[in-house]
């Protein structure tokens, strides 16, 4: 039968690691239970992509615009403006936006340590709140603040300074933030918001309230991930391809409106372990009923490996392969279509943070001239003999997407 051309990226945040005693040596991908994309390893082309470009940082920003299509070296300005573009907040030629977590900082005698980069998953109606605060403080100048989703939020400096040198909180979990803070010419700007930003969080009802309840506080805010608006091609006129992007985050709903695509909010999509996986599923289904491919992201093994719960690494792995790999590569099989599983870099648990490791990748079915298959889906695939073996994401979305 012939090729429809329908095509789908099945992709699980930070899913690869490293072999961890605890579970006897294996990876948490190794000890899960993933039918599905052992399937497509065993019946398809297995191989291996390098996501991160050399020069570049291992974020989901660059990564997913590559896997998306896009050479990073090219369009790649910062995270935060692609997120500012995810949740249609328009950037003047000089503005820059900042990427803004709520986070919960630990004073000690030492000095003042990270310690949850995410304010404890703080919900969205609360974080919503605290975000409202700020910007009724810091809005009536040349700084606003917009909400997001749970802790991801932005802060837009109108006719700002983007040369700082900045961390992402992720990275410097139960560390100092002493060497951290940002520095650079916009610096003392920022370190002076965010301490006026302390003030006002600190005796919030939300932080009284999760005080009460035993939960972490979002106590401070903390900037990052600075850049001004990019200018990328629509997938459209760059590729001639049509194409629907499922995520929680507005990272990667920003990367779907600067490509063109139809941009799906799913009601009750998280980016955790709680996410509506059974929404996702079904709009994707709708997405390849209208665009020629779909890419749905999924969050849930990185915020765990971000954690370093190797329990909830596993439970998001598992109810990837049987929430969304299963039931779509029924629809894919059914459309006679193509699937690719693979993730856009490793998040280690026990580094908490990301790699610029290889990542394994499966396409299923099988690609003509590519004979690789691997027995399960897992890290091996990297050192395998016969592996496919690709130099840059957006080669592997070229490859991928031809019919």
């Amino acid at each position: 039968m012939k090729d429809s051309g329908k095509r789908i990226i099945l992709l699980g945040d930070g899913m690869p690691d490293r072999p961890l005693e605890q579970l006897g040596g294996k990876t948490p991908l190794q000890a899960a239970k993933t039918p599905n994309m052992d399937r497509m390893a065993r019946e398809g082309s297995a191989g291996f992509v390098h996501t991160v470009p050399e020069g570049f940082e291992p974020g989901s920003d660059v990564t997913n615009m590559g896997l998306l299509g896009y050479d990073p070296k090219k369009y790649y300005t910062g995270r935060a403006p692609l997120e500012a573009a995810g949740m249609h907040i328009p950037l003047g030629k000089n503005d820059v936006a900042y990427r803004c977590n709520l986070v919960t900082l630990s004073p000690t005698a030492e000095g003042v340590f990270m310690e949850d980069f995410s304010a404890g998953h703080i919900s969205s109606g609360e974080a919503a709140q605290l975000i409202k605060a700020l910007n009724d403080y810091f809005g009536k100048g040349d700084i606003e603040f917009h909400p997001g989703v749970s802790y991801r939020h932005l802060m837009i400096w109108k006719n700002g300074n983007e040369k700082a040198e900045t961390t992402p909180p992720h990275d410097i979990t139960g560390k100092s933030i002493r060497n951290y803070l940002p520095r650079g010419d916009a610096g003392e700007r920022l370190n002076m918001i965010t301490t006026e930003a302390q003030i006002i969080l600190k005796p919030h009802s939300v932080n009284v309230k999760r005080k009460d309840d035993g939960k972490s506080e979002a106590n401070s805010i903390w900037l990052w991930g600075q850049g001004k608006a990019p200018s990328m091609p629509k997938l459209k006129d760059f590729r001639g391809i049509t194409g629907t992007m499922i995520s929680a985050v507005d990272l990667m709903k920003g990367l779907g409106v600067l490509a063109g695509m139809d941009v799906i909010n799913v009601e009750g999509a998280t980016g955790f372990i709680d996410t509506n996986y059974e929404g996702k599923m079904r709009a994707a289904k709708e997405g390849l009923a209208k665009n020629d491919f779909v890419y749905i992201h999924i969050e849930s093994p990185d915020e765990s490996g971000h954690q370093g719960s190797i329990e909830n690494k596993i439970r998001a792995i598992e109810d990837f392969d049987a929430k969304i790999v299963g039931p779509l590569l029924d629809e894919i099989a059914r459309l006679n279509g193509r699937a690719i599983v693979l993730s856009d870099h490793p998040t280690p648990i026990e580094l908490m943070t990301h790699t610029t490791d290889p990542v394994p990748f499966a396409i299923w079915p099988k690609l003509n001239g590519a004979s690789a298959s691997a027995p399960a889906f897992d890290e091996s695939i990297i050192t395998m003999n016969g592996s496919m073996k690709i130099a840059n994401g957006y080669e592997l979305f070229e490859r991928f997407t031809e019919k």
